[in-house]
């Protein structure tokens, strides 16, 4: 009798999605998850002293142009809508991000129209850079030493843990400059905020009868012989037993503190300046401004470097971890039977949009290959 049986390590949406669409097809799908909860780094729940929904994990807010993901998400929540209007504090003074005409006009003194504010910029740029090579060099050619120094490099520095001058041109690949009054953080054409929060959309994408869930349960290299096929959404490097080091990530720590009223009458406030300890604050009802809350509850988002104790969020992805993550890549394609997805499986920083698209590509990958009795690869995304 044909193996049907899968497992999938990770019941995030990467773990869900794959498990959904191959139960779906009759396979036998069992997820688990060393945590106690579902949803990984997704996971939401109600606040019990103020009933704020908090975003356990850090805030997430789901924006797409993706219109495949976006129907694929509305099969399993009530999507409610949101705009993210992020604010950072700097120099005394409150200002909104992106960078917009209102940002510009505020911090200079002026009343630029956009296209005034377009020569202006150019004026401030960094003419003699020519091909950045660096974070630094990237924000100094577009848009001067001014806004680089207000905006740009505290934050990067409080971030990533190195100066603006360490890191590739790339993490600026576009910046994000407006020459108009958008205030909308994202660009996409969906954006929203899940009404029941994250968790319950989750569980709906893994309410199956072909689907098992077992938490608090660590993988056990010695099962894989009772599965036709593993999908892995844990750590590359912790599958093999980091054999060759660790790859680096950043984590994050939270303070959390709850107050009786409005903090600070926004959900996300950064803070630019290096001598605030923390990247920022912020306000979990503000996520949800449908529901309305006399209490309230923030998190103070303070970043460093993972150790082996911590939750990784963030891939560093600099060239000594890549030359690395290329060893880790060798041996991964040297198993059988075993594909590795999501943020860490592919050690890839992945917004939640990107990482149902890949999950759905994933899972069509493998029952196409199952059809036509083909091998399924270790990686479905480009990895070198």
């Amino acid at each position: 009798m044909e193996n049907k049986k899968i497992l999938i390590v990770g019941a995030g949406f990467s773990g869900a999605v794959i498990g959904r669409l191959l139960a779906e097809e009759g396979f036998d799908v069992h997820i688990i998850d060393e945590r106690s909860h579902t949803a990984g780094n997704c996971y939401s729940e109600r606040d019990k002293e103020t009933e704020v929904m908090v975003h356990t994990y850090g805030p997430h807010i789901f924006h797409t142009d993706n219109e495949e993901v976006w129907n694929f998400l509305n099969q399993h929540a009530e999507m409610m809508p949101y705009v993210n209007r992020v604010k950072t504090t700097v120099n005394g003074q409150v200002f909104s991000l992106p960078i917009n005409l209102h940002t510009i006009n505020q911090f200079f003194h002026k009343t630029f129209s956009p296209d005034e504010a377009k020569e202006f910029i150019k004026t401030k740029g960094d003419s003699s850079i020519v091909e950045p090579q660096s974070f630094e060099e990237q924000a100094l050619k577009f848009v001067g030493k001014e806004l680089y120094e207000a905006f740009f490099k505290g934050y990067t520095l409080k971030q990533w843990g190195l100066h603006p001058s360490e890191l590739p041109a790339s993490i600026l690949k576009r910046l994000p400059v407006r020459f108009n009054y958008d205030d909308n953080y994202f660009s996409h054409k969906f954006q929203g905020m899940p009404k029941d929060g994250y968790t319950v959309i989750v569980d709906s994408i893994m309410d199956h009868k072909n689907i098992t869930v077992s938490l608090n349960t660590k993988f056990d290299k010695a099962d894989q012989g009772k599965y036709r096929h593993i999908f892995y959404s844990g750590p590359l490097d912790a599958y093999f037993d980091y054999q060759h080091g660790r790859l680096a990530y950043r984590t994050l720590d939270f303070e959390k503190f709850t107050y009786q009223g409005d903090y600070q009458g926004t959900a996300v406030m950064n803070y630019g300046e290096e001598s605030v300890p923390y990247t920022r604050i912020t306000e979990h009802k503000y996520f949800a401004p449908w529901e309305s809350h006399e209490g309230s509850v923030m998190y103070k988002e303070f970043s460093r470097l993972c150790t082996e104790k911590d939750l990784p969020y963030y891939p560093i992805r600099l060239v000594g971890e890549m030359t690395q993550l290329e060893e880790y890549v060798d041996l991964a394609e040297q198993e059988s039977n075993v594909t590795f997805v999501g943020r860490l499986g592919t050690y890839r920083y992945l917004d939640m949009d990107v990482t149902i698209a890949e999950a759905l590509k994933t899972a069509k990958v493998f029952l196409e290959n199952a059809r036509d009795n083909k091998k399924m690869p270790a990686f479905t995304v480009a990895m070198k």
